[in-house]
């Protein structure tokens, strides 16, 4: 039998009738002749609540007793779905990530999945299981410890399920019914892409896009893992041809120079005066940088005539007080001086993402004149071979997506 994954997402499972809407997605795909494993995330709002409840209890909490609590809501909804899917006369049975096994990492609320067992769960479809409903975002560490993946980690767990056991796709059911140009509550203009290929979804996760986790679409780039993004509230006989798939490029016969504009808010934007311009002092700035947690993205260096120079980098905006103290700290040791450290945190990132960019020339000169037509500056800019990102002032960010939409006309196909 061919085996599909099917991933539900918390709004897709967060009541009783839901899970009801989901198990019959799950039944139609049995009767298509698919062996299924299903994985869930806890029902919505679960994990936020079990969080809360570890915060409360200890602010400096065991990070193993963290993972203990934060990974029982995704128990619950893998039992209650084995137990609806029961009740439809469909033979399944729920596995926790320690019963597969999903060995990880020992990195407590962040660890990396290692390797899948397949034996287990490969023998009961042999025995007649036709649904193994696996607890999402949960693994067992080394020592025999539950561990978490980290926000997201269902999405992450669907598609390593998927490669592990040579799936013929992972669909991934949400709230959403596809991956779009733009956010749609931005533009009315924003049109569903029947496909994408996995580095433009990539780009486009990592740069704002919430539609997939983005660990999860390096795992599927890596492992060739055919992910089709679906939505839970549309009529569960979708057809072959609803979603969005993500896949090989060479599976999309044309696209769009550009595939979409991704934006990002929590943005700030900080520079270094009057650095001494000599070798090592890049090192010498983000290396602390780095060891503090901070997520450095676009960087600039300005040099002057003095043999000084300004550094400028961007970040996110919960992490400014944190960078404000690596730097303040690697001055007063002599390592680093500068005059000031200026930072900016009413800025935001908007992106074009495309593969087509490789081929295409003046995308950069497109986007540039379409900013400076609307009155947009950019304050910094960073390219890659399919991205182009801009930091803008914040309260520009809906008429630049507005505007940068218009300009590489996607509300129209390919």
């Amino acid at each position: 039998m061919p085996t599909l994954v099917m991933k539900f997402g918390g709004t897709s499972v967060a009541t009783p009738e839901r899970i009801r809407n989901a198990a019959e997605r799950v039944e139609r795909e049995v009767a298509n002749g698919y062996d299924v494993i299903v994985i869930v995330s806890a029902m919505a709002g679960k994990t936020n609540e079990l969080v809360g409840w570890v915060e409360e209890t200890s602010n400096l909490y065991d990070a193993r007793e963290y993972d203990a609590v934060v990974s029982s809501g995704e128990q619950v909804t893998a039992g209650l779905m084995a137990l609806t899917l029961q009740e439809r006369d469909v033979p399944a049975r729920s596995w926790q990530g320690w019963q597969v096994p999903l060995k990880t990492s020992n990195a407590h609320a962040s660890a990396r999945i290692e390797d899948i067992g397949t034996d287990a769960i490969n023998a009961k479809f042999a025995e007649g299981m036709k649904v193994a409903v696996v607890a999402g975002f949960q693994g067992i560490s080394p020592e025999g410890r539950i561990t978490t993946l980290g926000r997201g980690g269902s999405d992450t767990t669907a598609v390593a399920f998927a490669a592990a056991f040579g799936a013929e796709r992972c669909d991934i059911y949400t709230d959403v019914d596809g991956v779009y140009t733009t956010d749609p509550r931005i533009t009315s203009k924003a049109r569903k892409l029947d496909r994408i290929a996995f580095e433009e979804m990539l780009e486009l996760a990592s740069l704002g896009a919430k539609v997939l986790q983005t660990r999860s679409v390096e795992l599927a780039m890596r492992y060739k893992v055919k992910l089709r993004v679906l939505s839970s509230f549309e009529n569960a006989d979708q057809g072959e041809t609803a979603g969005t798939l993500v896949c090989d490029e060479e599976d999309i016969m044309e696209s769009n120079v550009v595939a979409g504009v991704a934006y990002s808010r929590d943005e700030a934007k900080m520079t270094l005066l009057s650095v001494a311009d000599r070798p090592g002092i890049a090192a010498a700035i983000f290396g602390p940088l780095s060891d503090a947690g901070i997520n450095v993205d676009m960087i600039v260096q300005n040099i002057s005539e003095d043999g000084r120079t300004d550094m400028t980098f961007s970040l996110p905006t919960n992490q400014v007080e944190r960078a404000k103290s690596a730097m303040e700290t690697v001055k007063n040791s002599g390592d680093v001086n500068y005059t000031d450290l200026v930072t900016d945190e009413e800025v935001a990132k908007i992106s074009v993402v495309g593969i087509g960019m490789r081929s295409h020339a003046g995308v950069a000169a497109q986007m540039f004149k379409a900013l400076r037509d609307e009155g947009i500056n950019i304050k910094v800019i960073t390219t890659s071979e399919i991205k182009i990102s801009v930091l803008i002032e914040r309260k520009y960010t809906e008429l630049a997506v507005q505007a940068l939409h218009d300009t590489f006309a996607l509300e129209s196909a390919g």
